[in-house]
């Protein structure tokens, strides 16, 4: 059964840090492109961070560039998303996603698995 499961998401004041982490199970990324979604309320899901399983190379959308760090563990099956210098506009609930092949796309409808979200909110 394939599975995305995210975690670490929760409270966080302005500047502050968080972990997200996304543990897939039934298959390997290995073969595939996996990466990270973001939804607000009353806005559209926007594409985060992106790795690609074949070279490593990343993706990120200019809202996080120098905040936002994506990696692989690819022993565990894991992808984690480092989060420094959190703003209130990245409240949203971060959801994590895979695609077949090589190439990173912020277009959603590429994506063919997704976890259940995890909430972030930033505020004072």
């Amino acid at each position: 059964q394939v599975q995305l499961v995210e975690s670490g998401g929760g409270l966080v004041q302005p500047g502050g840090s968080l972990r997200l982490s996304c543990a897939a199970s039934g298959f390997s990324l290995a073969y595939y492109t996996i990466g990270w979604f973001r939804q607000a309320p009353g806005k559209e899901r926007e594409g985060v961070s992106f790795i690609s399983s074949k070279d490593g190379s990343t993706f990120y959308a200019d809202s996080v560039k120098g905040r936002f760090t994506i990696s692989r563990d690819s022993a565990k099956n894991t992808v984690y998303l480092q989060m420094n210098n959190l703003k209130p506009e990245d409240t949203a609930v971060y959801y994590c996603a895979t695609k077949p092949g090589f190439m990173t796309t912020t277009n959603a409808s590429e994506y063919v698995h997704w976890g259940q979200g995890t909430q972030v909110t930033v505020s004072s």
